[in-house]
């Protein structure tokens, strides 16, 4: 049992690994043709791990309610939602019900609830970026200085009201596009550091994808390994 658990996965981790990556450098029709099937193979993988997702959060939510806990009625509106759109598309059947709609059942959910849910959540997120905001900017060291002058010109370059006051207020007196100014700190310096970050990225990934490769990092097997 033990064999199964423990080297059996870390046999199949290493041969898949090190299989394609060296896939990728072989242009040949039988090599593209495997990397084909791997990928029909994580598609079934990825609806069964849907399924047991489903199962998990139905689980969870189901004990939520079953001992009251604080917040159980929102579990609640979570399994309303499940069965609700569950029935929708069942009933629909994809199609659109009315002539007079334009949509299906899914996208009328869709426009009429999700999009007003997450105009909702912006709103709500907004005070906390305003509120992070006023605190990052506060110009402590040289490096937060420079931050809150790109800021502020950033704002009244892109944002919708900083155009109009520079516009009324600013352009009188000093003729500059700051809009120009704006998207040379975005596609320049900002780029730039972008770059730096998702370069990063890729190193971490490449690092944590060697160690799962030759077993060093096991915590995919679950427990403490």
């Amino acid at each position: 049992m033990l064999f199964l658990k423990r080297y059996v996965p870390l046999v199949i981790c290493f041969v898949m690994g090190v299989a394609f990556a060296v896939q990728y450098y072989v242009p040949h029709a039988a090599s593209e043709a495997s990397f084909t099937t791997v990928n029909d193979w994580l598609i079934v993988i990825g609806g069964f791990s849907m399924v047991l997702g489903l199962a998990s959060l139905v689980h969870m939510h189901a004990g939520k309610i079953k001992r009251q806990v604080a917040g159980w009625g929102y579990s609640a509106v979570l399994f309303i939602g499940i069965v609700g759109t569950l029935i929708a598309g069942i009933v629909s059947k994809g199609s659109i019900l009315r002539p007079d709609m334009t949509t299906t059942s899914f996208g009328w959910i869709y426009d009429n609830m999700m999009v007003a849910l997450q105009g909702t959540m912006f709103s709500i997120l907004g005070f906390y970026v305003v509120s992070a905001a006023f605190r990052t900017f506060r110009a402590r060291t040289l490096e937060a200085g420079f931050l809150l002058v790109a800021a502020i010109v950033v704002m009244f370059g892109h944002v919708p009201l900083g155009e109009f006051l520079w516009e009324k207020v600013f352009t009188p007196k000093l003729p500059v596009q700051i809009g120009g100014i704006a998207d040379w700190i975005m596609n320049v310096p900002n780029m730039a550091a972008k770059r730096g970050i998702m370069l990063g990225v890729v190193l971490g990934i490449v690092a944590m994808s060697l160690k799962m490769i030759f077993g060093i990092e096991r915590g995919y097997l679950g427990g403490r390994e």
